[in-house]
């Protein structure tokens, strides 16, 4: 009879269109540490390819797991915060933030101290996010912690004797390791077998997967050290560096004008080496602060106190560059160290090339903040900061180790001149840019919408104007040389800078900019979220009147949050419904309003011949106390995104977002429903399909 039934399921299963996705199991263990104190470890197998975030994923992106323990009052008490295993950390393009994740599996502990000493279970409700390519899933469970009785403390005593028996032996078998293997035989509700099965599965796709993950960190670290490298080279062009290249140069020389050519060598390539590593020894304390806070680099790329420091330090520093003062290091630093230089042999060298870094600091300075602020405010850590460092090291030494040892490239070298201060002020300028990055930053973290992206839009295209003028000769700075004529590559960079401006305006009107993308707020943080002058995102409107209980939702198209009140309006319309199984956090959900609900024909559907009803899963409201029910598998549901989630499956035999299903007003579907469908004809067909077979 068993058989049977299980046959019938996997019928029942293939046929039906079901789109219900489990890719997480949760099984659960305790382990007794004492009398009263229980450590609780949760684990979750998850599915190949799936991803399932983390508690501490950042504000702004997709769903973390929250793990709510619902009989503690009275009984227990939590004992620190739940912890958790390594993850893995990916930045999204969507929401622009850095997203923590696990796959394959993953484990949770949570120490508790029992006060109800009859208590015989822990009930636990968790919620998260679990997703992959095309399709994300609610996920929501319930679990019941079976406790171990009191009396059991005598059997780990005996446990503890016996290990201090065996510590003697040459086995060495620690206590913990004794107590622990007794508790589990004792206590862990998992099956061993099956776990021991779920490891072959799923090592194959952890060694993928963790292959996969350290090549795009080898390509991460490798983008890093070019982009500083450049920058590096890039202030050498300036008015504190350039002109002391020949003197740094001709000091080197001198010494193998005086016969010992392979001695004038060593000591230039010492002295590139000695500026590399006094830039790498800037980034050192900042692995000390990390192995002291492992979450120091996402609380300072998070912290808007700290982001409006950056913004306002790199503001003076653009100031600085433009031409209104001068920042250097205190003159008696300057002169001591530049005495420490006489000294003969690699002392004296160092202190030649700390000097260097100290003389130049007023051109230096404003690229190594840049280099420091935006490795911390990307939460890249202490390494990649060593790497940046490392990179504008070497591309400052570059050329003062290129032509030490080379000396007849120096005539190939230009003349100094006002062309320095020119590349001095476009730094000005672009440091200038990126200083409203990080005012951006603590504006959407505080969500005060000063900053919103038409004004951040507005002030690049102030700055890279300003720019390109400057670059024509319409503005003049205070050091600026007079100009009788203007160079090619000045015309060249003025175009390339007036072309930016103009590609930068259609932003104000809603464009994408993708060229800089993750620089200014999203689409969503914006005065008006379809464009300066275009209230309705395009496709046109039925009604400028919000009927009752709907709201503007992407694009301006009129939206239902509930269910029965958007099919009620449907049916006085007389349009189909479009049910939008959608989350806040849901990625592909975003990719599809931004890239494909935004295209005119989409949009002209979707605000004129259908009634949209976008339900979020992920919405955490609670439910008044009279509609708060309970499944038959006993799964509570007191939130609205509960209740729509468990709609989604019992209905429509689907948890994935997003997901869309046409309907009319029997509530019957007119055509096949889709997930995540990024080709546009291909949603526009579907779409068509439905309606032509809501109107026959």
């Amino acid at each position: 009879m068993k058989k049977i039934f299980t046959f019938l399921i996997i019928i029942f299963s293939l046929t039906g269109n079901s789109q219900i996705l489990d890719p997480v199991k949760w099984t659960t263990k305790v382990i007794q540490k004492s009398n009263t104190e229980f450590e609780l470890i949760i684990d979750a197998t998850i599915d190949y390819n799936w991803h399932l975030y983390s508690q501490n994923t950042p504000d702004g992106g997709s769903q973390p797991l929250v793990f709510e323990f619902k009989n503690a009052k009275g009984n227990y008490t939590l004992v620190g915060k739940t912890t958790e295993g390594k993850y893995i950390k990916e930045y999204n393009e969507i929401f622009e933030v850095d997203e923590y994740f696990f796959v394959n599996k993953a484990q949770f502990k949570q120490l508790i101290k029992v006060t109800n000493t009859n208590l015989k279970e822990i009930k636990i409700a968790l919620s998260g996010q679990v997703c992959i390519d095309g399709k994300c899933i609610q996920e929501d469970d319930n679990l019941t912690i079976k406790l171990p009785e009191i009396k059991q403390e005598a059997i780990v005593e005996k446990v503890e004797e016996k290990a201090v028996i065996t510590d003697t032996k040459e086995d060495k078998k620690t206590t913990e390791e004794i107590i622990t293997k007794v508790d589990e035989v004792i206590t862990d509700s998992t099956n061993s077998n099956v776990e021991e099965v779920k490891k072959v599965e799923t090592t194959t796709a952890t060694k993928k997967e963790i292959k996969k993950e350290k090549t795009e960190e080898e390509i991460s670290k490798w983008t890093l050290f070019l982009i500083t490298l450049l920058a590096g080279i890039f202030v050498t062009f300036t008015p504190c560096v350039f002109p002391m290249i020949p003197m740094t140069v001709s000091f080197f020389l001198k010494q193998s004008a005086n016969g010992n050519k392979k001695k004038g060598r060593i000591n230039a390539l010492m002295y590139g080496f000695f500026i590399v590593l006094i830039y790498v020894i800037i980034s050192l304390p900042f692995h000390l602060f990390q192995s002291l806070s492992p979450t120091i680099f996402y609380e300072i790329s998070t912290n808007p106190y700290l982001n409006i420091f950056f913004f306002i330090v790199f503001v003076i520093f653009s100031i600085s560059f433009l031409g209104a003062f001068e920042i250097t290091m205190p003159s008696s630093l300057a002169n001591k160290v530049d005495t420490a230089s006489n000294k003969g042999g690699f002392v004296g060298i160092f202190f030649m090339a700390l000097t260097l870094i100290i003389v130049s600091f007023s051109c230096t300075g404003p690229a190594l903040g840049a280099v420091i602020g935006g490795v911390l405010s990307t939460d890249g850590g202490a390494t990649l900061l060593t790497i940046a460092m490392l990179g504008f090291g070497f591309g400052l030494a570059f050329p003062f180790m290129t032509f030490a040892l080379f000396p007849s490239m120096m005539g190939n070298l230009p003349k100094s001149g006002g062309w320095l201060n020119t590349v001095k002020v476009v730094f000005g300028f672009v440091e200038l840019a990126l200083a409203f990055k990080f005012l951006s930053m603590a504006d959407l973290v505080m969500d005060w919408h000063i900053l919103e992206r038409e004004t951040f839009i507005a002030i690049w295209i102030a700055i890279f104007g300003s720019l390109a003028l400057y670059l024509f000769g319409k503005i003049t700075l205070p050091h600026d040389s007079p100009l009788s004529n203007i160079s090619v590559g000045r015309l060249l960079l003025g175009v390339l800078s007036l072309a930016f401006t103009v590609y930068l305006i259609p932003g104000l009107w809603g464009a994408p900019l993708n060229i800089i993308s993750g620089f200014p707020p999203p689409m969503s943080y914006s005065e008006s979220p379809y464009g300066v002058g275009n209230s309705q995102g395009g496709g046109g409107e039925v009604t400028s009147v919000l009927p009752a209980h709907a709201h503007y939702g992407p694009h301006k198209i009129i939206a239902f949050h509930d269910y029965d009140k958007g099919l009620a309006y449907a049916k006085s319309v007389g349009k189909p419904i479009m049910i939008d199984f959608t989350g806040v956090t849901c990625v592909n959900c975003r990719r599809m309003e931004e890239l494909v609900w935004s295209e005119h024909e989409i949009l002209h559907i979707l605000k004129n011949d259908i009634v949209l009803i976008s339900l979020y899963v992920d919405d955490r409201t609670p439910l008044p106390e009279d509609e708060v029910y309970t499944t038959l598998n006993g799964k509570e549901i007191d939130t609205y995104g509960k209740k729509w989630s468990d709609l989604g499956i019992t209905k429509y035999k689907a948890n994935i977002q997003p997901y869309y299903i046409l309907m009319g007003h029997d509530e019957e579907n007119l055509n096949n429903p889709v997930g995540y469908t990024p080709d546009v004809e291909e949603y526009k067909t579907w779409l068509k399909e439905g309606i032509a077979n809501f109107k026959k």
